[in-house]
């Protein structure tokens, strides 16, 4: 613990620091060898403190140029060697120099300095083995002792690498665990914009429209006006509570009420046909067998007619509307035709227009399905949707 914080606080000093203290700590060892040598070798003279300082200089070099500070200190350490010098440390500078050549470099350069390295030790030892004490087997330690600071600092370079590795994936998972939270709020947002639409476009056109019926027979048909107008608190109170169910999503609140069914069509054409007397009349066909569905299939089946119905009560001025909800092996289709007027498309568009279809659209296509729509020949408009019967869960 005591070497790993030592560590940590050597990496946290400026890279000027740390190399002159580098250089300080190798000085000291170095003199104190080169100080010192064996009776019978030759003593440090004037050429030995010159070469000691040239290696030091260099050493302070070593991050910025590491290749041509090892070829400064191995020739120091060569010189030393050939003037007759016998001492432990007095490779250390070159030590220091291929250790910086393998941890800032790559694999190739710690692999040609490693052979030139090695060729030039050796060959040094092969002339200066016959005045050294016990030469035997000589050559072949001088050529492997450059290889173990090499050989050190390539694993420390490959552990700093894959630590970066190991970081910029963490980061990566981050962001893209970021960009998956994002992609589900922006997804439950649209949802639950679908929702608000599909409630208070189909609730808000019926009740005017029903509101307009009461208006206008108020004075005429009393029973008539009171029928409309209990229509339309039904409608508000039904309205409210889809809301509440909805906007609960929003609260981080788990949705207690459940999603609208296909058995719920009856009431939803009940609601709409409550405009009758406005000139709307609407059938339901439904033939969707036994087998139960989806619980997100006949959710969206709802919606997709509850707005079709809406866009017939808003944008039509059909009569009558067909509402069809019929099943095959693999599919349910719900077709919703009214008998309005040749469409004519405005030259320019409303700005308010068109999100109903988008939402279908949108709808559809979250389970697996697909809407056609547009106008019927002759007059009317005709919204047409496929939905899965099976793996549309998923």
């Amino acid at each position: 613990m005591t070497f790993d914080r030592l560590a940590a606080r050597a990496r946290t000093l400026p890279p000027i620091v740390a190399d002159l203290l580098v250089v300080a700590v190798v000085g000291v060892l170095t003199t104190a060898d080169a100080a010192v040598n064996e009776p019978g070798y030759r003593q440090a003279n004037a050429l030995t403190w010159a070469l000691l300082v040239v290696s030091l200089a260099a050493l302070a070099c070593r991050r910025r140029w590491p290749v041509p500070v090892v070829c400064v200190t191995g020739a120091a350490c060569a010189g030393w060697a050939l003037h007759g010098h016998i001492g432990e440390l007095l490779n250390l500078p070159v030590i220091v120099a291929l250790y910086t050549v393998a941890v800032l470099g790559d694999r190739r350069r710690t692999l040609w300095t490693g052979v030139i390295a090695a060729t030039v030790s050796g060959a040094v030892a092969l002339k200066v083995g016959r005045d050294v004490v016990n030469p035997q087997g000589l050559p072949v330690l001088e050529m492997v002792w450059p290889l173990v600071p090499l050989l050190l600092g390539e694993v420390v370079r490959t552990r700093r690498e894959l630590l970066a590795e190991y970081a910029a994936r963490a980061v990566r998972a981050e962001e893209d665990r970021e960009r998956e939270a994002a992609r589900r709020v922006r997804r439950e947002r649209a949802r639950v914009a679908r929702e608000i639409h599909d409630i208070l476009a189909h609730t808000v056109s019926a009740m005017t429209v029903q509101a307009g019926v009461a208006l206008d027979a108020l004075d005429t048909a009393p029973e008539v006006s009171r029928q409309a107008m209990t229509q339309v608190r039904a409608s508000g109170k039904e309205a409210v509570r889809e809301l509440r169910a909805t906007l609960s999503v929003l609260r981080a609140a788990q949705s207690t009420a459940p999603a609208p069914r296909l058995d719920q069509l009856d009431e939803l054409v009940a609601g709409v046909a409550g405009v009758e007397a406005g000139g709307v009349r609407v059938s339901l066909r439904r033939d969707t067998g036994d087998a139960a569905l989806s619980a997100v299939v006949e959710a969206t089946a709802y919606r997709i007619v509850q707005e079709a119905l809406t866009n017939v009560v808003k944008h039509s001025a059909a009569r009558h509307a067909a509402v069809s909800v019929t099943r095959d092996a693999t599919r349910l289709t719900v077709e919703v035709v009214d008998d309005g007027p040749p469409v004519r498309p405005p030259a320019v568009p409303p700005a308010d227009r068109g999100f109903g279809l988008i939402g279908m659209r949108e709808r559809a296509v979250a389970v697996g399905g697909g809407v056609t729509y547009g106008p019927v020949p002759g007059g009317g408009f005709r919204v047409r949707a496929e939905l899965p019967t099976e793996g549309a869960a998923s």
